[in-house]
């Protein structure tokens, strides 16, 4: 197969593990005799610097022209730390999800049972979890209209019918490949837009017979992650809740260095890692690469490739076997690796395979 996959690096550590994550494609590339071409592109703090915009046309026209976006992360303190900045990194990711039209943001949380001891959690409610979060990204406060003043502030919630209902059918075609369970997570007994919510899932649940389903608020489901969290099949939720859960949720596995995500909808797909820029450790060699190379695999899942991808897990999963893990997940006494040293060992291990 040939697939034109554009890479948008970002700020801070992206660099760093988007190389382990091109390493990896490209092994796989090597090993099923497929081809994999590359077009760099700015975005964030990067793009910024460059250009003033923190998703430039140009980026866009590359994301629109290839099959895949292989994106990692944006952010820079020197935005974070400046409330009166008018242009932020994070900008360009909002701005990319818009204009590509990726409305569904889909984030699995699956434990190793050899990291179980670095989940905050017990391992009787840790180990065996296995859930999937579908979060909307192009609705809600992050893109309804705002006022921004020094006396007072606003972001408004805004959902419509069809935007619901197109999510609500991703959460359900995930449920029917998985356990048949979907849970719905609203505020519906505070918020308007969250009876919207429940009243086109009680609509669109209809045509789902075979699929169990349950509604939670979403202060019930934060609570409910961390006491059961085995008790979630597939979850479905609107853009701000789904950001927050989702990260609750990496704590879970102990790291949100282990987390992948894909985000699909009218155009071209992005698959990305779910943490963020990491700037403090630029250049240090000490970022996890496995989400930004498990990423890889939701991407060759997405266009058909099961046996890519499933050969990228069992590839993590050995190097995690084998104590081939960057610092804050590797285990005491072990041997130091950095994200060169991990990204390598994966891709020589595929390359073996």
């Amino acid at each position: 197969m040939k697939l034109n996959i554009a890479i948008l690096a970002g700020d801070g550590i992206g660099p760093e593990i988007s190389r382990e994550g091109v390493r990896t494609l490209d092994a796989i590339a090597a090993k099923f005799g497929h081809e994999f071409n590359y077009t760099s592109a700015l975005c964030g703090a990067a793009a910024i610097d460059a250009v003033g915009d923190p998703f430039p046309e140009e980026t866009l026209r590359v994301c629109q022209e290839a099959d895949a976006v292989f994106f990692s992360a944006v952010g820079h303190p020197k935005f974070d730390n400046n409330p009166n900045s008018k242009v932020r990194p994070e900008q360009g990711l909002l701005a990319m999800r818009k204009k590509l039209g990726l409305f569904a943001n889909i984030r699995p949380v699956q434990t190793f049972d050899c990291l179980v001891h670095k989940s905050p959690l017990k391992d009787e409610l840790v180990r065996g979890a296995d859930f999937v979060c579908i979060r909307e990204l192009t609705g809600g406060m992050y893109f309804g209209e705002k006022l921004e003043g020094t006396e007072k502030a606003y972001d408004t919630c805004a959902y419509t019918r069809p935007e619901v209902e197109r999510i609500l059918r991703v959460g359900y075609q995930y449920a029917r490949q998985r356990r048949h369970h979907l849970t719905v997570v609203d505020k519906a007994n505070v918020l308007a837009s969250s009876r919207l919510w429940r009243a086109v899932a009680q609509d669109v649940m209809k045509e789902y017979p075979d699929v169990e389903t349950d509604f939670m608020y979403v202060d019930n489901a934060a609570m409910r992650m961390i006491q059961d969290p085995k008790f979630f099949d597939v979850m479905v939720t609107e853009n701000t809740f789904g950001d927050i859960l989702t990260d609750e949720g990496s704590c879970i596995t102990g790291s949100m260095g282990l987390l992948p995500s894909a985000s699909t909808g009218e155009s071209t797909p992005v698959f990305e890692p779910i943490h963020g820029s990491w700037p403090q450790a630029t250049g240090l060699n000490i970022a996890n690469p496995l989400a930004q190379i498990l990423s890889a695999a939701m991407l060759l899942e997405h266009f058909g490739l099961a046996e890519e991808g499933a050969l990228i897990r069992r590839a993590v999963d050995a190097s995690l076997d084998a104590n081939v893990r960057t610092p804050e997940i590797q285990v005491e006494g072990g041997e130091k690796y950095g994200t060169i040293e991990v990204g390598t060992w994966i891709a020589e291990w595929i390359a073996k395979a």
